[in-house]
């Protein structure tokens, strides 16, 4: 029997990359999952991809920086699978690197309401439907610079710190009832944006990292899918990094 036989999974910004792998990944094992994506076209493709290899899957377009999108999302897994069981808030944006004292404020408020405000509502709405369903896992998505400043990125780092936060508040509230939430905290994943950078910049990011490689999603998928598993049924409201060493300077 898989891990996530009978459960049915929602998973954010799951058309391209480490949204993609764990949506996979949850399917592979059991789930049937729903794929959100701000792009249609991509979220389809991975709900099609998850069909094709006999897995069930359905695709919901969602700008979770829309309140009412996430509302919108939770009723369509529920409708269309029964119900909600597994959560996984990844959907995520950055900005153009600048120092505070010239950060676009349009960017600040644009980064800070995909990046916190939308798993705030994605929470708002998936508790309730996890708690109706007889309780449940969720794991939000951070990043090492939810423990870490970078330089130039003040709303992509205030924002992971605080979804850190978020997580510890919503643990302390429903653990008990039945819905655990935890935080993962990939590192710098091998993606094609990074794929495209000069040698020397990808091996000096490399070099960043214990490990002296770049992550890959699967790496992080498979931290995200051990969280959301009934083998983790005594972690709530953890932050787990899955880093390759970088935040142990």
């Amino acid at each position: 029997m898989a891990r996530f036989d009978g459960r049915v999974a929602l998973v954010t910004g799951a058309g391209s990359g480490i949204g993609e792998a764990i949506a996979k990944r949850l399917a592979g094992e059991g789930a049937a999952v729903v794929v959100t994506d701000i792009r249609l076209d991509q979220a389809e493709r991975v709900a099609a991809a998850i069909r094709d290899a006999s897995g069930r899957a359905a695709a919901f377009e969602q700008n979770t920086a829309i309140a009412g999108q996430s509302e919108a999302a939770v009723a369509f897994a529920t409708e269309t699978f029964g119900g909600l069981h597994l959560a996984v808030n990844n959907a995520g944006i950055a900005a153009a690197p600048a120092p505070i004292g010239e950060y676009d404020i349009e960017a600040w408020d644009r980064v800070r309401a995909v990046d916190l405000d939308g798993v705030f509502y994605g929470l708002r709405h998936q508790i309730p439907a996890l708690l109706a369903s007889g309780g449940g896992a969720i794991v939000n998505v951070s990043s090492i610079l939810g423990s870490v400043g970078a330089a130039n990125n003040a709303a992509y780092v205030a924002s992971k710190h605080a979804l850190v936060g978020l997580t510890k508040v919503a643990a302390l509230e429903y653990t008990a009832q039945g819905v655990r939430t935890n935080a993962v905290g990939p590192g710098y994943i091998d993606t094609p944006l990074l794929r495209s950078l000069p040698a020397e910049q990808r091996e000096a990011l490399e070099n960043e990292h214990a490990a002296k490689r770049l992550g890959t999603d699967v790496e992080v998928a498979s931290l995200v899918l051990y969280l959301l598993s009934d083998e983790a049924s005594f972690i709530s409201g953890s932050y787990h990094l899955v880093d390759g060493g970088y935040t142990a300077h």
